[in-house]
């Protein structure tokens, strides 16, 4: 039986960087750390591009501007934020009451961990006060995207007042979101899928009596 030759170097160093993270992937993945764990505003382009391991041009052949690298962050923490939604919402697909406490617990997870420095989206509407600003673009369209997603989930749920318990339901997250950053992963955030519980089991038990 014949033996097959062995790839030349350079065909294998080719195969080998085709997996490695572009510098695009890389850029993203440092600058999102950064303003994560520091605020954007505190963050500099020098230092993105230190921590990313890639030259200044190849921060600019991507992102022509600091505001355009700190929208990409944004869209991209969405994409992992909605997949990780989608994900859990899928384990209990056809029962919204289910749905609702993994969320819900899910939410009380992540806000209570050691490393959490808050939502990356509200944070950004903080900085960014100004409505034309790229990164608070991004953040209202999650925002509204929560909204929505809750809304649909109150339908689901078949409460009688489905706006009013999406808009409660929107303050549990945000007041999870922000708490935890003053209490810390002991705070009241750890209280949220309870209290979201209780609040829809209160909606549901006025609908059935208003039956």
């Amino acid at each position: 039986m014949r033996r097959r030759k062995a790839a030349p170097a350079k065909t294998r160093e080719l195969a080998e960087g085709a997996l490695a993270p572009s510098a695009r992937e890389r850029l993203l993945a440092a600058a999102g750390d950064l303003f994560y764990r520091r605020g954007i505003r505190s963050v500099g382009i020098d230092e993105i591009v230190a921590s990313a391991d890639v030259a200044k041009m190849s921060l600019y052949r991507s992102f022509p501007s600091k505001d355009e690298l700190v929208a990409a962050c944004l869209e991209a923490h969405d994409a992992r934020y909605w997949a990780r939604w989608d994900d859990v919402a899928a384990r209990h697909r056809g029962d919204p009451r289910e749905q609702s406490r993994a969320l819900f617990r899910a939410l009380a997870r992540r806000a209570t961990r050691a490393d959490w420095r808050g939502c990356p989206f509200t944070n950004a509407a903080t900085e960014f006060p100004e409505p034309a600003h790229p990164a608070r673009q991004v953040a209202e369209r999650h925002k509204h995207e929560l909204r929505r997603r809750l809304l649909d989930l109150a339908r689901a749920l078949d409460a009688r007042r489905p706006a009013q318990l999406a808009d409660q339901l929107v303050l549990l997250f945000e007041g999870a979101y922000s708490s935890a950053q003053t209490f810390g992963a002991g705070g009241p955030a750890g209280a949220v899928a309870e209290a979201a519980e209780a609040l829809i089991a209160a909606h549901l038990a006025r609908a059935v009596a208003r039956d």
